[in-house]
């Protein structure tokens, strides 16, 4: 059947691009920019960084920029080796622009420029392949209607607002570069097989880009990705012979192993035990940071990740894997093949599929790790969207519209339901979020999406014809957009202001009270921004009594770049950041401190080290341990 439905769009001229279309394209690329830089771009830098691992990436990056050392992230003293650089690269790139303090005091705008970048990049991308290779509906029933434009622009604004995306898409972490590159990686390399084989350097010149962001798990999804896709096509020499792929593996070794040698010989054997051995065959193999999940974990994540459109995803996924018929291949499979410029819905089926098949297999698990499947789940849900409307197509369009004012409602039942988050670090998040405002307007925002979208997709289905159906997820989307900039950045200011002001301010109270050589520590809650904000090595230990313990015997003997060990003659006292609950605790009680300022929840003391050593002394005669020598991966 899918041969059939997809056949006449080759034969005759409704997929071959016109020279006018191909001039149209331009400014719906344009738009597609400019709502990319909207989602993303806007505020970037207003807010500070959020704990606890943008701040690590962000010092690392800050640091090659201010060292000249691009081939080690180093932070907090010590070397960083869970990604590879090219994230750092990017961030390191913006931080040695001058004038920073005037454009980005906060130094967050350079910190998630890569995050950002990446994720309108990938915008970009879905737009212009659909723009370019037009692709029938997932529709019940064959046509040949081509998709338009309007799809286009859906499936990248499907990425853009998908949960996931939106929020890895603005922070200071490796994901959305990742993703970003993987994707382009993935997306040129379909292109290359709808062409013919043209341009197939692309796909792995890309590919290294996302092997030097996260590592060798790049080509474990690109080859998962097109294995599927070549079983499932029935077309793998076609595939092999678009790819090229030993002289394209080698394409992408060249771009990826002169860092991995360098760093290899630099750092050695911790560097080796680390990166590929904790951060890469640990992470799948075994469960690291308790991220125990079952392995139904990503279901869930899947469904959150798409919203409100969850549904239409579902229904996307049925009906490309009904036409697949992986039977078929026993009982004239060849008749099943899609053309190569029409399976692009077939492809991104097989890659969210390669994701959900490897990490669900992986003993790590994080929601994070379901970012690389939502560009193809964004081209599954426009391109089902696109379809005339059937029953059960009004169905899933029905129950997305349900979830979209479900969630509107959920935003004006927001009296109810504040009250009942209480967080130490958040305490007055019910009453300021309800001052404001943003409650009421998002509730607005997502009940009239779902109005919109029953007025576009529902009522008026069948009476405007084939082209109304390309316009029905935009019509949902648009109000959405809106959510972004109006709602959704003024809440995220707002959090920063209760959780992430106090820990600014400590930083500064640290850089006013206390001079270059005395230590500097912080306890209970552990922020590494304190570390980025005051540019000042910090020794973090926790709230158990083994962390004081650890504090004062890691004064006395623990070297690290920007660490000198000293003992309470050399140096008397050490500054500790600490919070109101660890502060309260019977073991820091009646030491001889100074507290020299307060925000929020923390309190800035000056602690006397002989006071501390004989506490910690009391401690260890009473059996509490010193654990701070035992090998940490991921310390900081």
């Amino acid at each position: 059947m899918a041969g059939t439905l997809v056949q006449p769009l080759i034969r005759g001229k409704v997929l071959k691009v016109h020279p006018l279309l191909r001039r149209r394209q331009g400014p719906w690329l344009l738009l597609t920019l400019g709502l990319g830089v909207l989602v993303f771009f806007w505020q970037l830098g207003a807010t500070g960084l959020v704990d606890e691992t943008p701040p690590l990436f962000a010092a690392a990056a800050r640091a090659m920029a201010e060292t000249g050392d691009w081939l080690i992230p180093r932070v907090n003293g010590l070397p960083r080796y869970d990604k590879p650089p090219l994230v750092y690269w990017l961030m390191g790139l913006i931080y040695g622009l001058p004038a920073q303090m005037a454009w980005n005091p906060l130094g967050t705008w350079a910190a998630r420029f890569p995050s950002a970048l990446g994720a309108v990049l990938v915008m970009l991308a879905l737009c212009d392949t659909l723009l370019r290779w037009p692709q029938p509906a997932l529709a019940a029933t064959p046509s040949n209607t081509p998709t338009g434009p309007a799809t286009a622009l859906g499936a990248a604004l499907a990425f853009a607002l998908s949960p996931l995306a939106l929020l890895w898409g603005r922070t200071a972490v490796s994901d959305s570069l990742f993703t970003a590159t993987l994707a382009l990686a993935l997306l040129w390399g379909w292109r290359s097989y709808a062409s013919g084989g043209r341009h197939w350097w692309w796909s792995w010149l890309l590919l290294g880009l996302a092997v030097l962001t996260k590592g060798p798990v790049a080509v474990v999804l690109a080859a998962l990705t097109w294995l599927a896709f070549g079983w499932f096509q029935g077309d793998p020499g076609g595939v092999l012979r678009s790819l090229r792929p030993l002289r394209g593996l080698a394409l992408t070794t060249m771009v990826t192993l002169p860092w991995y040698v360098l760093a290899l010989g630099q750092e050695g054997e911790p560097y080796w035990r680390s990166f590929f051995g904790y951060h890469n065959f640990q992470r799948f193999a075994g469960v690291v940071n308790n991220h125990l999940q079952p392995w139904w974990f990503f279901a869930p994540v899947l469904a959150v990740a798409s919203l409100p459109a969850t549904p239409l995803l579902l229904l996307g996924l049925g009906r490309t894997l009904g036409q697949m018929r992986w039977l078929g291949r026993w009982s004239g499979g060849t008749a099943l093949r899609s053309p190569p410029p029409t399976s692009l819905a077939r492809f991104a089926t097989c890659w969210l599929l390669a994701v959900l098949l490897f990490f669900s297999i992986a003993a790590t698990k994080l929601p994070s790790y379901w970012l690389p499947a939502t560009p193809a789940a964004a081209l599954v849900v426009a391109l089902v969207a696109a379809a005339q409307p059937d029953r059960a197509l009004r169905w899933a369009w029905g129950i997305s519209l349900a979830i979209t004012g479900l969630i509107g409602v959920v935003f004006l039942a927001a009296p109810r339901w504040l009250p009942l988050i209480r967080d130490p670090e958040l305490p007055s998040l019910g009453p300021d979020l309800l001052a404001s405002g943003l409650l009421p307007l998002a509730a607005f925002l997502w009940l009239l999406a779902a109005v919109l979208g029953l007025w576009k997709g529902l009522w008026k289905g069948k009476s405007q014809g084939k082209q109304h159906a390309s316009w029905r997820l935009l019509a949902l989307q648009a109000p959405l957009l809106l959510f972004v900039p109006l709602v959704l950045v003024p809440a995220w200011s707002l959090g920063d202001r209760l959780r992430g002001l106090p820990v600014r301010q400590m930083a500064a109270a640290v850089l006013r009270q206390s001079p270059p050589a005395e230590p500097l520590a912080m306890v209970g809650i552990l922020k590494p921004s304190l570390h980025y904000y005051s540019r000042r090595l910090v020794i973090y230990e926790g709230v158990k009594p083994r962390g004081l313990v650890n504090l004062a015997d890691r004064l006395r003997y623990e070297r690290r770049r920007g660490q000198i060990p000293t003992t309470p003659d050399q140096q008397p006292s050490v500054l500790v950041v600490i919070d109101q609950a660890t502060a309260a605790a019977p073991h820091w009680q009646g030491l001889q401190v100074q507290e020299l300022g307060r925000a929020g929840l923390y309190r800035l003391w000056r602690v006397d080290r002989r006071s501390l050593e004989q506490r910690a002394g009391a401690l260890r005669a009473d059996g509490v341990a010193l654990t701070w020598r035992a090998p940490v991966p991921e310390r900081y």
